[in-house]
């Protein structure tokens, strides 16, 4: 798979559902493997369009009170799998770092039982859909693991990633949003740097990217299952 190839997936056009694409385009069986942002805004239209690409598992990485405020629709028949990939700030002191630079490696740190949940979901071979609230950074770095594990070079699996600046209008720049408190806060640029010492953090800590997601609570089978699922 190569780096032009990852930027001809298309964005899927569904109302209220920004930054939707197949993530596994070229890297796994069409259909398999969505990435968005959060399902709470779909209207009538676009649940029925949603529920047309036979998605059966959503895997939401927010935390708690996101959830609560914003949740989901989805359509009858598909599963919804709450992991949060950050700790819930109403029940632990380790806050959410502003900074993007640290907030990478916390997010390794924080989410492997998470990133783990995500291959196991997705070995089951059911289509699965990863989210969070805007759909780049906790999601990015989920996608980008799924698509390491099916052995997408570095450099396609960057530019996937960063194709979410153009998915969200972030290529113009920070853009504002209201989070689950009610606060107002920008919504910045994913940048490559920040994918790699999060891939970087989880590797150097347990030995390997696999070691990580085992010790997280994915298995072998699993993570054989993976590298089964490519495009036929």
């Amino acid at each position: 798979m190569t780096e032009t190839e990852i930027a001809a997936a298309p964005f899927l056009d569904i109302p209220d559902l920004p930054n939707l694409r197949d993530a596994g385009a070229g890297v796994y069986r069409p259909g398999l493997l969505y990435r968005s942002a959060t399902l709470n805004h779909l209207t009538d239209e676009g649940l029925r369009r949603f529920a047309e690409l036979g998605i059966r598992t959503v895997l939401d990485l927010r935390s708690t009170p996101e959830v609560a405020q914003y949740p989901d629709r989805l359509p009858d028949g598909v599963d919804y799998l709450h992991l949060p990939m950050l700790p819930d700030p109403a029940t632990t002191d380790r806050l959410w770092p502003e900074d993007q630079a640290a907030l990478y490696p916390f997010m390794a740190e924080t989410g492997g039982i998470a990133l783990a949940a995500a291959v196991r979901a997705l070995a089951t071979g059911a289509p699965l859909l990863v989210h969070c609230a805007v759909g780049k950074d906790r999601t990015g770095l989920t996608i980008a693991v799924l698509q390491t594990l099916a052995g997408l070079p570095l450099d396609g699996v960057t530019a996937d990633f960063l194709r979410s600046n153009a998915g969200l209008g972030l290529d113009r720049g920070p853009v504002p949003y209201t989070d689950a408190a009610g606060v107002e806060r920008l919504s910045r640029p994913v940048e490559a740097a920040h994918l790699h010492a999060a891939l970087d953090h989880a590797t150097t800590r347990h030995g390997s990217l696999t070691a990580y997601l085992r010790n997280h609570g994915a298995t072998d089978p699993d993570l054989t299952t993976l590298r089964t699922l490519g495009p036929a």
